[in-house]
C-alpha cells in the first residue's frame, strides 16, 4: 500500500505511549514495594508478580527503547519521500500541522490543499477497504 507508513507510524506512536504509560505505571508499583512503601512489609513469594515488577521495568525499557528506534528509522524513511502527497500527510500526521499551515509553507492556497488532503484520505480508504476483502 502506497501509505502504509502513515499507518506505521501510528501503530508505533500508540504503542510507545502505551510503553510509557506502563513503564511509569510499574515504577510506581516499584516504589510501593521498596522499603518505606505501603506493601513493603509484605513477604513476596518469588514466583508472584511483585518479586518480578524490576525484571517487568527493565522489559519495558528494552521494548520502549526498540520502539523509538523503529519510530526514527520510519520518520527517516519517510523523510526520503518525493511528492507533495507524502508531504502533506508527513506535515499533518507526524509534524502535527494544521492543513492551512501546510498550505502557507507549501506556497498553495488553503483550498487547494484541503482538497489534495480530502483526496489522499479517499484513496487510503479505498485501498483499505479492497484489503479486507
Amino acid at each position: 500500500m502506497l501509505y502504509e507508513w502513515l499507518r506505521d507510524y501510528q501503530k508505533l506512536e500508540e504503542e510507545i505511549t502505551y510503553l510509557e504509560f506502563n513503564l511509569e505505571q510499574t515504577e510506581r508499583e516499584l516504589k510501593r514495594w521498596m522499603i518505606g512503601g505501603d506493601l513493603s512489609g509484605i513477604q513476596l513469594q518469588p514466583d508472584s508478580k511483585g518479586a518480578k515488577v524490576e525484571e517487568i521495568i527493565e522489559k519495558i525499557k528494552v521494548d520502549l527503547q526498540f520502539k523509538r528506534e523503529q519510530m526514527k528509522k520510519l520518520l527517516c524513511l519517510v523523510d526520503k519521500f518525493k511528492g507533495l502527497d507524502h508531504k502533506i500527510l508527513k506535515m499533518k500526521y507526524v509534524d502535527g500541522m494544521t492543513l492551512e499551515t501546510i498550505a502557507e509553507d507549501l506556497n498553495y492556497s488553503a483550498s487547494y490543499i484541503y482538497k489534495k488532503h480530502a483526496e489522499i484520505i479517499r484513496m487510503i480508504k479505498f485501498a483499505e477497504s479492497l484489503s479486507l476483502q
